[in-house]
């Protein structure tokens, strides 16, 4: 028998590849990072003798999701701003508030606070777009959570980055400190068009191609601003984006509600991605992104739950759920954006957005080990007939039992295990008490 550090057994195993294997009483072996054989639990139980044995009947074994766009450090302002117009949101509230309150320790005890929400919602990957984003590094390595991080960049000074100049440099650094991290991947990411001149497009753009760095923007998420950028460009952005030769495999959007059909081809050419945040845009009432033809576009869709000051929360299984309801609901079809689809969008698919598909999303031999068991043994998941509807519809963050991410068990038994959350939750109380008393009168 081959020694491995541990193997997984007991559930059915959701492998989410090209073919959907599913594996009745499966199992994984990892040996170090790495997946090593999965397979009937019979089978690997003869094959391998294993340092720590997890084994969970009646759970769902499956590759850890994959939030692809967030502002982590932004759980510090949950709920700060509620029911309002995005541009108002961001120029009366949250820029306001940022400006006043972030700053290295903010955002390292609010990502912090993020890494612990997602992990215990069976999150291993995210992507993440804020400030001072080597905090954010530091947290998720403490944290043992894998990302794709970069700087928000702007053409007005931010409480890291007196001017775009210094953004860029920022972003270089951590381009090249964290360039062989197992874990930690950074992008350039200028904050949007209407907030980055064309000259800080052009620069961000050639920063990405210099490092072969992903390049990621929001982008079209909602009428208002399709509309200020065409005043203040003169063309459709993707146009745009296009012409200073941003677009290409590297590069993926936030949010792309208002896209239409000559976006979505320019979008497919390139090998564009997208990342659907279907509850935020909900809440800041941006639209419906048309997911469904970006799909039979061929464009890859993943899913991000965008930040907690426009969701409220870090819950992937409750955006899979959102994504997959909103969308019959828009189009009235029941068989548009199906349970399968949308938890694709949650793990291989967010995986190939962020270009980490070689990695994870999937699980199979030589693939990194990052995996979310759920306990299925509850009564609102039972009975079971389909797996993909119940993760879809009836799954919740709180069902999550046990996470892996790179080979390392991270939370077991619903317990923590590279992270004190008792005392994270307590020092992003005492930043919001500072926080609070810097609100408006009426907030």
């Amino acid at each position: 028998m081959q020694r491995i550090d541990i193997l997984v057994t007991g559930g059915t195993v959701l492998t989410m590849d090209e073919a959907d294997t599913t594996i009745t009483d499966g199992a994984l072996a990892i040996q170090g990072t790495d997946i090593v054989a999965v397979g009937r639990k019979e089978d690997l139980s003869r094959a391998f003798t294993a340092d720590t044995v997890i084994d969970m009947p009646l759970s769902i074994i499956m590759p850890g999701l994959v939030n692809a766009h967030t502002h982590a450090a932004m759980t510090c302002f949950r709920g700060i701003a509620d029911d309002m117009e995005l541009m108002d949101w961001l120029n009366n509230y949250i820029f306001p508030a940022e400006a006043n309150n972030v700053d290295p320790e903010l955002v390292y005890w609010g990502s912090l606070l993020a890494c612990a929400e997602m992990i215990r919602s069976g999150t291993t990957t995210f992507s993440d777009m804020y400030l001072f984003e080597e905090e954010t590094a530091k947290a998720a390595k403490q944290a043992g959570m894998r990302c794709v991080i970069g700087e928000v960049l702007f053409d007005f000074p931010s409480p890291n980055a007196k001017t775009s100049q210094e953004g860029l440099a920022y972003t270089e650094k951590m381009l090249q400190k964290w360039a062989d991290d197992p874990l930690v991947n950074v992008m350039v990411e200028p904050h949007s068009l209407y907030t980055c001149s064309p000259d800080l497009w052009k620069a961000a753009t050639a920063l990405a191609d210099a490092y072969q760095a992903p390049l990621a923007t929001h982008l079209l998420e909602n009428g208002a601003e399709s509309r200020q950028i065409l005043e203040k460009l003169g063309q459709r952005p993707t146009m745009f984006l296009k012409e200073i030769g941003a677009l290409n495999e590297r590069f993926f959007a936030f949010h792309c509600v208002t896209m239409d059909d000559e976006d979505m081809r320019i979008f497919a050419d390139h090998g564009c991605k997208v990342v659907h945040n279907p509850e935020s845009n909900m809440k800041l009432a941006s639209g419906v992104a048309p997911v469904p033809a970006m799909l039979k576009q061929g464009i890859p869709v993943g899913l991000g739950t965008d930040g907690c000051a426009s969701n409220n929360n870090l819950d992937m299984f409750q955006e899979m759920d959102t994504a997959a309801k909103l969308h019959k609901s828009a189009l009235l079809d029941p068989v548009v954006m199906s349970a399968k689809t949308v938890v694709h969008m949650a793990t291989r698919e967010g995986a190939r957005v962020l270009g980490l598909d070689r990695q994870i999303g999937v699980l199979k031999t030589g693939m990194k080990a990052d995996v979310c068991v759920i306990n299925m043994n509850k009564p609102h998941l039972t009975p079971l007939y389909d797996e993909y509807s119940h993760l879809a519809y009836a799954v919740s963050g709180s069902d999550v039992d046990t996470v892996l991410i790179n080979g390392r068990i991270v939370m077991r038994n619903r317990s923590l295990t590279t992270l004190d959350e008792d005392a994270i939750m307590a020092r992003v109380r005492e930043i919001a008490l500072k926080i609070r008393a810097g609100l408006r009168p009426n907030s």
